[in-house]
């Protein structure tokens, strides 16, 4: 099928659920053919891909979803309507600088390490309330969402973890304050995104089934 086809599909099994198209390595044609599909977000890996490809892109709303590395936050906050991998206090504190120093108040999602594993980022289950607090007194921050990409692993072995996820969502959802509400719930991808919907996300991240796989 094509991609416009593709995004109808998606979009009506997923129902209320929101749909992130994810385009790293995909050009801006094909991009546009899935905004025109009625995927209205986008999300891109890469801050210097997504700058090389923005400009020829249909409107919609658009979110950096792979790792981002300090020497890249002044970009980001200029180009990206939302960043979901904030994954480090040092680095929130960063995009509050860079957002201030644009008069922008930056929406952001946290990343939560939710398998426990070295080799990712994210904050640990453990510690994002007490994280949190420290946080609430960022002016230009709005933290929207928490996101997680849970340990690579057959698709029903992932259901544990979104499980953690859905129950550390509600915790947090309690606790809102002005700058601090907790809306989304960003988790699965092409593979797990059924199983991540049964267990509470409100937005699923799918590129392959929408594009094909990448090289």
């Amino acid at each position: 099928m094509s991609v416009h086809q593709n995004v109808k599909v998606i979009l009506k099994e997923l129902g209320n659920t929101k749909l992130v198209c994810v385009t790293k390595t995909v050009d801006a044609q094909r991009i546009n053919e899935s905004i025109r599909a009625g995927a209205t977000i986008i999300g891109e890996s890469k801050v210097q891909e997504y700058e090389s490809k923005c400009d020829d892109l249909l409107p919609c709303e658009r979110h950096l979803i792979g790792h981002l590395q300090s020497n890249k936050v002044r970009k980001a906050v200029q180009l990206f309507d939302v960043i979901q991998t904030v994954d480090s206090l040092k680095l929130i504190q960063d995009i509050n600088k860079k957002a201030g120093a644009i008069g922008k108040v930056q929406r952001v999602f946290l990343q939560i390490n939710i398998g426990k594993e070295p080799q990712k980022f994210g904050f640990m289950q453990d510690e994002i309330l007490q994280t949190a607090t420290v946080i609430r007194g960022l002016k230009n921050i709005r933290v929207e969402g928490l996101m997680c990409i849970p340990p690579f692993c057959p698709p029903e072995q992932t259901r544990s973890y979104f499980k953690r996820m859905k129950a550390l969502y509600d915790e947090m959802q309690q606790n809102g304050q002005e700058n601090f509400d907790i809306l989304e719930l960003s988790m699965g991808m092409s593979g797990d995104y059924r199983i991540a919907i049964e267990e509470g996300a409100t937005m699923v991240r799918i590129g392959s089934f929408i594009f094909g796989d990448r090289e």
